[in-house]
């Protein structure tokens, strides 16, 4: 890819997008100055971009957005992801193709630039995202550094270093940087229209939920399902969960190599297999019970980031649209015996779910909580508290 050449390509850039192949790309800086090395991956998600770039499951990478424009509703404190904002868990970088607009939106409370800053996200646009896109597919989602420096002052030769230098996400535990830093209860339930989110008074069941970097919506539907929810840090023991006497447990999703949370994770996920207890993981979560269990995980090519994912539940044969956000998957031919998989994607037939033979026990790789479909995969938070209330004698609830 060439040097960027923008319409106001006679002005300075403020902003550097260097990959570690070498290729210097220009563009105008937005966000937080300074500088963050990462993997460039993108998203083709039309809306939600606030909440993309607060998804834990996104650190350590900088976010191409696909769609041009940008920050046209603004923010909000309402649609914020990450469970711990002041430790700012998500991407570290967003590039964009346009420039970021005045916010039109009656639930904004502030523009997309002065989050950014406030977050600590370097941003560029100007940038022909369509050719970066192209690039991403067709090499591979590349290591990068992007920076920004209003004087246009950079030091090109020694970002190229740190972008070539940079191991990358193989082999990277990131979910104990964004994991909580102490247990928790959480009892906030889904928005509504005009009301904003609730608050859950009564709840009818226990869920423990393990924290490798959850998403808040997760927590409220589980909330909003009857659950009293306590989350806890991705370390926390097997023997100390069980001790917290839970109805059923969560495994959430998170960023980083599966492969390296593992190693202190599937331990802990194969002690709570043996309690018999129901149990549901989401994307991280997933890839987690997936190698408890003896299957292997792999680095994606470009990996899967968008909200209109086509994905099949070979449970119902019903095929619903899915919001992903995943470098890294389940292989699907390393599953061992007992071990079904259940929903797969019908991009490329990488596997997206899987459950075990006689147990309780089931997860998906995609992201049931979002609503890109606009609800099709909510049904799977019902399935996992029917399973609670089943094993408590309690009549199930209607998956749709």
């Amino acid at each position: 890819m060439a040097t960027n050449t923008a319409p106001w390509a006679t002005e300075v850039p403020t902003a550097v997008l260097v990959l570690a192949d070498g290729t210097v790309i220009e563009g105008r800086g937005l966000g937080a100055t300074g500088s963050a090395v990462a993997e460039v991956c993108f998203n083709t998600a039309l809306t939600g971009y606030e909440e993309i770039l607060t998804d834990p499951s996104y650190a350590g990478q900088i976010v191409t957005f696909t769609f041009p424009h940008i920050g046209n509703v603004g923010t909000n404190d309402e649609d914020i992801e990450d469970l711990t904002p002041a430790a700012r868990a998500g991407a570290v970088g967003a590039v964009f193709k346009a420039d970021i607009t005045i916010p039109s939106n009656y639930r904004a409370s502030g523009d997309l630039d002065d989050w950014l800053k406030r977050r600590g996200v370097v941003a560029i646009a100007g940038i022909d995202t369509r050719a970066l896109t192209a690039l991403i597919r067709q090499k591979g989602a590349p290591n990068a550094v992007i920076a920004h420096s209003p004087d246009g002052k950079f030091d090109i030769e020694d970002l190229k270093r740190q972008a070539a230098a940079w191991s990358g996400l193989v082999g990277l535990d990131l979910a104990k940087e964004v994991t909580s830093g102490q247990s928790s209860v959480w009892s906030e339930t889904p928005w509504a229209w005009n009301e904003g989110y609730g608050e859950q008074a009564e709840p009818t069941m226990h869920v423990v939920a393990v924290d490798y970097g959850v998403k808040r919506n997760i927590l409220r539907l589980l909330s909003g399902l009857g659950a009293k929810v306590t989350i806890v840090p991705a370390k926390t023991k097997a023997e100390d969960i069980l001790a917290m006497k839970p109805d059923g447990i969560f495994l959430s999703n998170g960023p980083g190599d599966p492969a390296a949370t593992g190693e202190y994770a599937v331990p802990v996920i194969q002690d709570l297999l043996k309690s018999e207890l129901p149990i549901f993981g989401i994307c991280l979560g997933h890839q987690m019970l997936a190698l408890a269990v003896g299957g292997k995980t792999e680095k994606m090519h470009q990996g899967h980031h968008g909200a209109n994912h086509p994905v099949k539940d070979h449970t119902t044969g019903k095929v619903e649209i899915v919001s992903m956000n995943h470098g890294f998957a389940v292989d699907s031919k390393s599953l061992p015996e007992g071990v079904v998989e259940t929903h797969v994607s019908l991009f490329d037939g990488s596997n997206c779910g899987i459950t075990l033979t006689g147990k309780p026990v089931f997860s998906v790789q995609h992201h049931p909580e979002a609503s890109p479909g606009p609800q099709d995969s909510h049904y799977l938070f019902r399935r996992f508290v029917n399973l609670i209330r089943e094993r408590k004698g309690e009549p199930a609830l209607a998956e749709r």
